[in-house]
């Protein structure tokens, strides 16, 4: 498990954008290692679930990088949506009038982010044995369920709409 930290550690640690950006680029590089993190938590996590080795659990990162590039837009797409919602809830009369549109993308966006779910479980499971594929799809669930809890403690918002 410590060779397997060691090994991703440089991957995660070296993807990291310059710190000298502002304003957006900061909140954009702060969700970016929010989901290195995030990731490395997950294949620590499937790691030991699924007994992989060393070679399985890089493969396994990448295949969760892949699909993480994916849902970045779109949970940027529920953040924005549930931004103007937040705003119209306390009656900012400039997000009044957008209320039903972002409520809308939202639902989109999360309908596109469960079918990316479904088709990054079925990218891991692809060459597992039953029991292996239902230790997968337990650890998958169990490690997103405390990342929703985790983002919730740490104050941010989250609508029915909008949780990632």
């Amino acid at each position: 498990m410590a060779a397997l930290v060691l090994a991703l550690l440089p991957l995660v640690a070296g993807a990291q954008p310059p710190r000298e950006e502002r304003g957006e680029a900061r909140d954009v590089e702060r969700m970016e290692r929010r989901e290195q993190r995030q990731r490395l938590r997950q294949v620590l996590a499937l790691s030991a679930a699924l007994e992989l080795d060393n070679a399985q659990a890089l493969k396994m990162e990448q295949t969760l990088r892949a699909f993480d590039e994916k849902r970045r837009p779109l949970r940027e797409q529920v953040r924005e949506a549930a931004r103007i919602l937040h705003l119209a809830a306390r009656g900012d009369s400039t997000a009044l009038p957008h209320v039903d549109a972002a409520a809308q993308r939202a639902f989109e966006a999360r309908e596109r982010i469960a079918v990316l779910d479904k088709e990054m479980y079925q990218a891991l499971a692809r060459e597992l044995p039953p029991e292996k594929r239902a230790k997968l799809a337990l650890t998958l669930a169990r490690t997103e369920g405390k990342m929703r809890l985790k983002w919730k403690r740490h104050g941010e918002q989250e609508t029915p709409a909008a949780g990632d």
